[in-house]
């Protein structure tokens, strides 16, 4: 069921939400309730912070329209209330990569990166 709610909130985020404050924004997953009758639906939203916060009102905003268009989808005897929480494990993995790679470079392991007028004046 939380498979089905996930693929189904994702399509309607993608194609049905309508609300220009609502970015680019991935559903990483779903957590039923024991009765199925609520499901917090985690997402990602890519930007920078003043956009997540954009993006989440909106969505908070749409939620009875997504709530109304998952049971008109979801083919089941009651339509679970949905809540949505923010995933902040994309971003932290990205800051996790970036501090590690400025470590190796620190430390000798990685080559500097090259501005892109040093690769230009390189590549002639």
């Amino acid at each position: 069921m939380a498979e089905q709610v996930k693929r189904i909130v994702g399509e309607i985020l993608e194609q049905g939400a309508k609300d220009p404050r609502i970015g680019f924004v991935s559903v990483m997953g779903v957590e039923m309730s024991g009765d199925l009758k609520s499901a917090r639906v985690y997402i990602s939203i890519y930007g920078e912070e003043p956009e997540v916060e954009k993006t989440m009102s909106g969505i908070q905003s749409a939620r009875s329209y997504i709530q109304r268009e998952l049971g008109d989808r979801l083919s089941a005897r009651y339509t679970p209330r949905i809540s949505f929480h923010l995933d902040r494990s994309i971003a932290y993995g990205e800051r996790i990569d970036r501090v590690i790679e400025k470590l190796h470079r620190e430390e000798g392991q990685l080559p500097e990166e090259k501005s892109s007028d040093e690769s230009t004046a390189e590549d002639s």
